[in-house]
Formats: structure tokens, C-alpha cells, sequence
């Protein structure tokens, strides 16, 4: 079979809710990562196939295939097309897949994946929000099968994250120590420099903003989300303004460009489970994950599961039995933000760094999606 390679990876600092990057149009921010991918690869600009990107709440400056319009805000050739896909919270690492299969399957040789996402100018939900004054208060009522199904009350990943808690018996403490941990991490990969080689800075932002120098006592002072609940902002992902992108290639271009992979693309595979309980996803897809690729989470050196809520995360190491001390080392986005649609390359382009830093082989990467889904990818550093 053919195979898959990622040659460069980059990310943009994420900028914290209307810090440093708040007035930057999104075009201009996927735009950037793109250009920096292409300066730094000698590929000429009108030979890439496509550029996918994730991208979340399509609206306004994100509307339009914002794929297409970040590679022609970078000033890059236009003949190269651009797609723009929506699987949720996993939309760039959906991104990722269809990259890579498209090179497996021959129809490709040099794809860039990555997503965008402006959460200052478009807060999460914009484009539910949007359609309210048209009569639709939601995407799911006055679907009859749906309602029938699921109920009337849409689903919330508020309500997601606090059920999650409740079933494993996560108390508050105990999530607001992980949230803890979250922060001490990021915060110890930034002063030893981390992440230096994976930022390209923008907008006079070197580095990413969202990181707190918080404590246990500064948590407990917060209110729950939810009257009686455990779930507070201090154990969720924070919203963020950022974009990310991967160079994927076939072995031919490989040879043609005269490029060093960094990594393989190994397995590539998406679950779904309950849609009311959202955010339980990672479990079920890592297990399938494993029989299809035919590994074990023993051979999985690193683990960068998305920190949407810290229950999530908590749940699956409950769950999987997988070592903490292996999993989001470098802090995840309750500490370093979540921008939607570009997480998953964001995530990836941290996993594939921190494997070349600590010399490791294998890493997987999941993380919770809207509608119940999860993505699982493991990549091999070469």
C-alpha cells in the first residue's frame, strides 16, 4: 500500500480570547500557516493538489471555503484549490485523513491539512446562533426522526462533560488538579522552549497566551456552569484565536522534491457513539483503533487526546488504563486553547515534535467531536 508522509508541520500561537490575535482576519490567519509551510518546502506554489482545512461556525470572514480563500490571502498560486471540512472539533484532523488517503490512494502527491478558526470574532456556536432569527432555534428540533430518537432537549457539551463526571466519580478537585496539571505543563514547555520550533509567530504574538499561572484555591473560588455541578471554565478548554497546517506527501513527491519525511502516517480511523453523551467517543474509537491497526496502547509512546473538558480526558485514562505521565506532556487545551477547527493539526503538529524531542516511535492522537464522534490517528516519527 501507499504510504502517507508528513514532511513539515507549523501552528500559529494560539491568542487568547481578544488578546494579540483577536483582529486578525481568519483568511489571513490560516493564510499564514500556509505561507510559512511553502517558504520553508521547496515545492513551487502551483504544484501543491489541495489545501484541507478544518474550520468550524462558517460565517462571516470564515465563510465562503475558507480553505481557498487562506491560500489566496497567503499570495499563493491560483490554481491550487481548497476545501473546507466541518466533522466538529475534529475537523482538522479529519483534514489530516483525507489528505493522507488521498495520497495512499494515488490521486495526490503534496496536500496540505490544517484548519482555522477566529473564536474572538466568532464565538463557538455563531452559525446555530445565526439561523435563530429564521426560525430555527437549533440544528435538531422539527426533525421529526430526531426527535423521536433523542429527545427534544438538544444535546450540550456542557451537559456531556458534567454526565461524564458524574459516571466515572470525577470530583471537582480531582478535575481541577488535572486542569492544574494542564497549566504546570504548558507552562514548564514554554520556558524550556517546546514548542519554539513549531510556532510561527504572528502579529507580534511568539508564543502562546492562554497558559495561567493558576492555583487550587483560584479554581475552587469559581461557580459551576450548571447549578450543582462539578464542571467550571477552570476544567474547560479555553476559547482561542489560532491556525495549523501539515505537509502531507506521497513517496514520489518525496523523491521528486527532495524532501525528509518526519513521519508516517500509520493508522487513520473514526468512531461514533451516543450524541446526548457527545464526549465519551475517544473510548470506543481507541479500541477499535487498536484491533484495526492490529497495536497495542503499550507501543504508543505518546498520547495527545484533546482536553475539551478535563473530564473527557480523565475518563479515557480510566477507561484505557493508558500512563498519565504519557499523555498531553506538554499541557492540553484547558491550558492552551481549542480553536475548533484547527485543534486537530495543532494537536498533531505538538504530538509529531514532542516524539522528535523525546525520541519516541509512536504516538496517537484522539479527541471528542460534536455528534458523538471521535478521530484516531497514530503517526511513526522517522
Amino acid at each position: 500500500m501507499a504510504q502517507a508522509y508528513i514532511v513539515d508541520a507549523v501552528r500559529s500561537p494560539t491568542g487568547r480570547r481578544k488578546g494579540g490575535l483577536a483582529d486578525v482576519h481568519g483568511a489571513d490567519l490560516g493564510g499564514h500557516v500556509l505561507k510559512t509551510l511553502v517558504e520553508r518546502n521547496a515545492i513551487p506554489d502551483d504544484e501543491y493538489d489541495d489545501v484541507m482545512f478544518g474550520c468550524v461556525d462558517t460565517i462571516g470572514p470564515l465563510a465562503g471555503d475558507i480553505a481557498r480563500t487562506c491560500w489566496l490571502a497567503a499570495g499563493l498560486s491560483d490554481v491550487v484549490p481548497g476545501t473546507t471540512i466541518d466533522r466538529q472539533c475534529g475537523s482538522s484532523q479529519q483534514a489530516v485523513h483525507f489528505a493522507a488517503q488521498a495520497i495512499m490512494a494515488g490521486v495526490n502527491d503534496v496536500v496540505i491539512a490544517g484548519g482555522v478558526q477566529t473564536m474572538t470574532q466568532i464565538p463557538i456556536s455563531s452559525a446555530m446562533i445565526a439561523a435563530q432569527p429564521m426560525g430555527f432555534p437549533d440544528p435538531f428540533s422539527g426533525s421529526q426522526g430526531w426527535v423521536a430518537r433523542y429527545g427534544a432537549t438538544p444535546p450540550s457539551q456542557f451537559a456531556s462533560a458534567q454526565m461524564i463526571a458524574d459516571k466515572w466519580e470525577l470530583s471537582r478537585e480531582q478535575m481541577e488538579a488535572f486542569a492544574l496539571q494542564s497549566h504546570t505543563r504548558a507552562l514548564a514547555a514554554i520556558e524550556e522552549g517546546r514548542f519554539d520550533r513549531e510556532i510561527a509567530p504572528l502579529n507580534g504574538v511568539e508564543m502562546d497566551e492562554t497558559p495561567r499561572n493558576t492555583s487550587m484555591q483560584a479554581m475552587a473560588d469559581l461557580d459551576p456552569l450548571a447549578e450543582g455541578g462539578t464542571i467550571t471554565a477552570a476544567v474547560s478548554s479555553q476559547t482561542c484565536d489560532g491556525a495549523s497546517a501539515m505537509l502531507i506527501v506521497s513517496e514520489d513527491a518525496l523523491k521528486r522534491y527532495d524532501l525528509t519525511p518526519r513521519a508516517r502516517i500509520v493508522h487513520m480511523s473514526v468512531r461514533a457513539a451516543d450524541p446526548i453523551w457527545m464526549l465519551t467517543a475517544p473510548i470506543p474509537a481507541t479500541e477499535y483503533a487498536m484491533k484495526k491497526s492490529g497495536m497495542k496502547l503499550q507501543d504508543i509512546d505518546l498520547v495527545e487526546i484533546n482536553e475539551a473538558f478535563a473530564s473527557v480526558p480523565m475518563a479515557w485514562l480510566a477507561e484505557t488504563g493508558y500512563p498519565v505521565e504519557q499523555t498531553n506532556v506538554n499541557g492540553g487545551a484547558i491550558a492552551l486553547g481549542h480553536p475548533l477547527g484547527a485543534t486537530g493539526t495543532k494537536l498533531m503538529t505538538t504530538l509529531l515534535h514532542e516524539l522528535e524531542r523525546s525520541g519516541g516511535k509512536y504516538g496517537l492522537q484522539t479527541m471528542c467531536e460534536g455528534g458523538g464522534q471521535a478521530n484516531v490517528t497514530i503517526i511513526e516519527r522517522l
